[in-house]
Formats: structure tokens, sequence, C-alpha cells
């Protein structure tokens, strides 16, 4: 269970104005759906099952979360920065991750299909062969570098 509904944290974000402090907190199954969390500070929390359909991540701290088996179809995390983050089994269709620092993260199991990964650091990237990238192509079958361009 999260440690916040999805009412508190609606009325934390409005309180909070920019760059929102949630790091560490636990977000488990979460629904945070078409929520605006641009510049907000999530380094760590635990994310397991979230949902963050058309969710705003732009300029959000999401480093070293665990996201396991999330959805973030539509997400915008546009000049993101996700080092270290856990996406095992993230539905990441559709995303944006322009821009995103996606160094050291684990990309098992995950779908980014038609996710858009210009300009993104895919240094240390982890993936499996049931890692679906933005062309359709599974695990070894795409470089993640041959879509940051």
């Amino acid at each position: 269970m999260p440690e916040i509904t999805r009412k508190e944290l609606a009325l934390a974000l409005v309180s909070a104005g920019s760059n929102p402090r949630l790091a560490g907190l636990d977000l488990t199954m979460l629904d945070m759906t078409r929520m605006d969390m641009t510049g907000a500070n999530l380094r760590g929390a635990r994310m397991q099952g979230v949902n963050l359909r058309e969710a705003i991540l732009r300029l959000a701290n999401v480093t070293y979360v665990d996201m396991t088996v999330g959805k973030a179809v539509g997400c915008d995390f546009d000049t993101a920065n996700l080092t270290g983050a856990i996406l095992t089994g993230v539905d990441l269709t559709s995303a944006r991750l322009t821009n995103t620092n996606l160094t050291g993260v684990t990309l098992n199991d995950a779908n980014l299909t038609n996710a858009n990964m210009k300009g993104a650091n895919v240094t240390n990237v982890r993936f499996n062969e049931k890692t679906t990238w933005p062309d359709g192509k599974k695990g070894s079958q795409g470089n993640p570098t041959d879509y940051t361009k």
C-alpha cells in the first residue's frame, strides 16, 4: 500500500509549487494518471506497479526508483534523470524519453513500443531478450543507441 493517496499527492503537488519533494516515499500501486510532477524529486521512491499513464515528469529526479511492472504509457519524461532506475516489466509505450538520462537503467521485459528516445543517454542500459524497442525489435535485435538519434 502506498504511504499517500492520489488525493493527498495532488494536494501536496499543489502546495509544493515547483520541484515537489517526494523522495523515498512508498508510492506502490498508486494511480498517478495525468498528474503533472514537473521537476519533482522522486529519488529512491518505491513505485512498483504505479500507473503513470500520460503523467508529466519533465525535469524530474527519478533516480534509483524501483518501478517494476509499472505503467507509463504516454508518460512525458523529457529531460528527466532516471539514472539507476529499475524499469523491469514497465509499459513505456509511446513514452517521451527525449534527452532523458537513462544511465544504468534496467529495462528487462520493458515495452518501449513507439517511445521517443531522441537525445537520451543510454550508457550501461541493461535489457534482456524480452525488452521491446521503439520499432518493435526484441532484445539484442535492437541497440539502445540506435533510438537516441
